[in-house]
């Protein structure tokens, strides 16, 4: 069996166990004295629930039935199953986020093999439980000294990918505050901006491709949707696509690594980026990617580089002077200039906030800030563990992810 059929078993079982939860619902929805016109579930009142349990051991006796189901791997078909648990379990806890749906072809590109092999590396190669070995494109050598835990095949537009998550027993001790901090502010006219008077704009990659993807989107409305031309449009889009998101996280992690050159600690703010994705800077905030950089990215470029990252209260970051600490008052979007009436400081209202951010990530940790802006509102909010945000790990251990390109046995 080939990655392509393992991907549409497991896709099966998917649908096949929401199917069997969803008729479960429904067949509770009838009332007691009449039934619908059209059809009614008729499933015994005495019925547990399919659940994870449930359904895992179902799936074990199924696969007497069913002698396709032995191809596959027993622990990448359960962890089907655990992704259909928590799809589950999500909506229960926040209806707002949608009923789970079924997956068709291009919404089910993923899945894992949590427990490997003995000896599953090698040059160019990997062997996968009940497939055997693959030829891969491999980008970069396996690290010494780390165990393979866990792999993940993820199709894309470009090919399949394998994801390896290495483990190390090493400790790795937490960054400790250093001498040079670096205050950032999230904006919207720029990217970012430093407590060092610089703004960082961004290259707004996909607005600038908007011009081509609006080009191929028309050529796409007049095929005929299923066809061979449709088809091979489609995948170029999606190439496309895929190609503009390669670009921004390069240049994202550029950007954090040269932020890290200049300061051992890293203050940015605390905020909510999922209420700025549906705001007014919807779509500058999406096309940046500053959600991911400040949340993801660049705690996991300090925290493998050794520089410390803090997260601080964001409340009248905008509204305090950096030179006098004079509460000025809430400013206008359209206001892009911060102008202090007490002592007449004026400089742009993204650095003036990105200097706030320094003075209450200097507070937190225990540094001395000049008494001339004392009187600002230094509130911290606790620090977030940008190991486990980054690595999924605790003290004891570190993962790392690698991706390679699979090549063979598709």
């Amino acid at each position: 069996m080939n990655c392509v059929d393992l991907k549409q078993t497991c896709r099966s079982v998917y649908n096949y166990a929401h199917a069997e939860r969803k008729a479960w619902l429904e067949s509770r929805k009838s009332f007691v004295n009449r039934c619908s016109i059209v059809s009614e579930y008729i499933i015994p009142a005495d019925t547990p629930f399919p659940n994870y349990n449930n359904q895992a051991k179902a799936l074990t006796e199924a696969k007497n039935k069913l002698p396709h189901l032995k191809l596959v791997n027993a622990q990448t078909l359960q962890q089907v199953l655990k992704r259909l648990d928590k799809a589950w379990s999500d909506f229960l806890k926040m209806p707002e986020r949608g009923f789970p749906r079924f997956r068709p072809k291009n919404r089910f590109r993923s899945f894992v093999f949590p427990q490997l092999l003995k000896n599953c590396l090698d040059n160019g190669r990997v062997k996968l439980p009940s497939i055997g070995w693959i030829r891969i494109k491999q980008s970069r050598p396996f690290p010494v000294g780390f165990i393979p835990k866990q792999f993940q095949i993820v199709r894309k537009a470009s090919g399949y990918y394998l994801m390896i998550i290495f483990q190390s027993q090493e400790s790795v001790p937490d960054p400790i505050p250093g001498k040079i901090s670096l205050g950032i502010d999230a904006g919207i006219e720029s990217f970012i901006a430093t407590s060092s008077s610089e703004l960082i704009k961004s290259p707004k990659f996909l607005t600038r491709a908007l011009k081509k993807l609006k080009i191929l989107q028309r050529r796409l409305k007049k095929k005929i949707k299923g066809s061979s031309n449709w088809l091979k449009l489609q995948n170029k889009i999606a190439r496309f696509h895929e190609k503009i998101a390669n670009t921004r996280r390069d240049w994202l992690f550029k950007i954090a690594h040269y932020l890290c050159d200049q300061a051992d600690n890293i203050f940015v703010e605390d905020i909510n980026f999922k209420s700025w994705s549906k705001g007014c800077a919807r779509k500058q905030s999406l096309d940046s990617g500053i959600g991911g950089f400040i949340n993801d990215i660049l705690p996991f470029i300090c925290w493998k580089r050794g520089k410390y990252y803090l997260k601080v209260d964001k409340n009248y970051t905008s509204q305090i002077c950096s030179n006098c600490g004079q509460h000025t008052g809430k400013k206008a979007l359209s206001q892009r200039l911060h102008v202090c009436p007490k002592c007449h400081h004026t400089e742009s209202r993204d650095t003036n906030a990105a200097k706030i951010i320094r003075d209450r990530g200097l507070v937190a940790v225990g540094h001395t800030v000049p008494e001339k802006r004392d009187n600002a509102v230094l509130g911290v909010s606790p620090m977030s563990d940008c190991r486990k945000k980054a690595c999924g790990d605790d003290a004891t251990g570190v993962k790392q992810l690698t991706l390679f390109n699979l090549v063979g046995n598709l």
